[in-house]
Parts: structure tokens; C-alpha cells; sequence
């Protein structure tokens, strides 16, 4: 990415999570990176000096057929997230992301070129989840109990006592 404060957050970001990350500002810098240290993945801005991203995931894919490279872009369009899948690209990502978001797309990508599952998420309980949302309701009411009763459809004393418990674990 040519955006240095955007590349260096991200490269911090990776760092903290436990990743060996590094940056180039253009495409020249990166495939020059790429040679020398082997990534497993590759995130490619779709817009920098110089190359374009998509001749970078080219030349990527030439390099190292194993490479997972995920397409970042400020610029999405259909057209261009399938001329990034034409070049090689395994994912194609709208800006703004976080490292969680590449992440995900990451583990997703090399479980399904594995041919396996990915490990189970953790689903919140039925209690949590009704929890959570009776929570949001009576935010967006204000904290007025009534309203929030009348548009769960519930009794305001339902209500009440369903707020004065604790919120149930997962």
C-alpha cells in the first residue's frame, strides 16, 4: 500500500497478533520483499505508484503458486473484483478493513484450499442473544422502558424483570 500511515498500522496490527509482517509502498518494493522472505500471504493494494496491484498479484502468483493474496481496495467495483480473481487474487476486500477482517478472510481462504472446515465459532446462547438485543432496543429508545416494551411486543413488567437479571453467559 502506498499509504504509509495506513501500511505501518497494519504491519503494527500483524506484529501485535503475532504475525512477521512486512511493508513496501509500491509494487516493485513488494515483489522485491516477496522474493526474499517467502510470504504466506500477501495484501495488495488494488491502487499504488508504479505497477498496479493486479500486475503485482500476477507476478505474485508467477513467483509462488501457494501465496494467499487478498486485494485491498478504496476503489470496489464488481469489474475490478473479478479482473483481481482473473489475475490470481484468492479474495478481494473494500477499504477501510482492520486486521481482523484480513484475518478471517485468511483462515477462510486457506481452509477451503485445504478442502477443510474451518475450526467451529463460538455461538452465544439463545438467552445471550435475546439479551443482547432487549439491550439495543432500549438504547435506541432512550432508555425508556415503555417504548422499548411496547416495540418488543412485551408487557412493561416482563420487561423489567427481564433487565433486572444479569446477562447470561455464553
Amino acid at each position: 500500500d502506498d499509504d504509509d500511515v495506513f501500511h505501518n498500522r497494519l504491519r503494527r496490527a500483524f506484529e501485535l497478533r503475532g504475525w512477521e509482517a512486512y511493508v513496501a509502498a509500491s509494487g516493485e518494493a513488494a515483489l522485491i520483499c516477496a522474493r526474499e522472505t517467502g510470504p504466506d500471504l500477501a495484501i495488495v493494494d488494488l491502487r499504488m505508484p508504479g505497477e498496479s496491484g493486479l500486475d503485482v498479484v500476477k507476478s505474485l502468483r508467477e513467483f509462488d503458486a501457494t501465496i494467499s493474496i487478498i486485494i485491498l481496495t478504496g476503489y470496489g467495483s464488481i469489474a475490478t473484483a473479478l479482473e483481481a480473481v482473473r489475475c490470481g487474487a484468492d479474495y478481494y476486500l473494500s477499504k477501510p478493513v482492520d486486521v481482523d477482517q484480513i484475518l478471517s478472510t485468511y483462515e477462510a481462504v486457506r481452509f477451503s484450499t485445504l478442502g477443510e472446515t474451518p475450526p467451529p465459532t463460538a455461538v452465544p446462547s439463545l438467552a445471550r442473544v435475546e439479551w443482547e438485543h432487549i439491550q439495543r432496543v432500549l438504547t435506541d429508545c432512550g432508555g425508556n422502558v415503555s417504548q422499548a416494551a411496547k416495540l418488543l411486543g412485551l408487557h412493561r413488567r416482563s420487561l423489567q424483570r427481564k433487565l433486572s437479571k444479569y446477562p447470561p453467559r455464553n
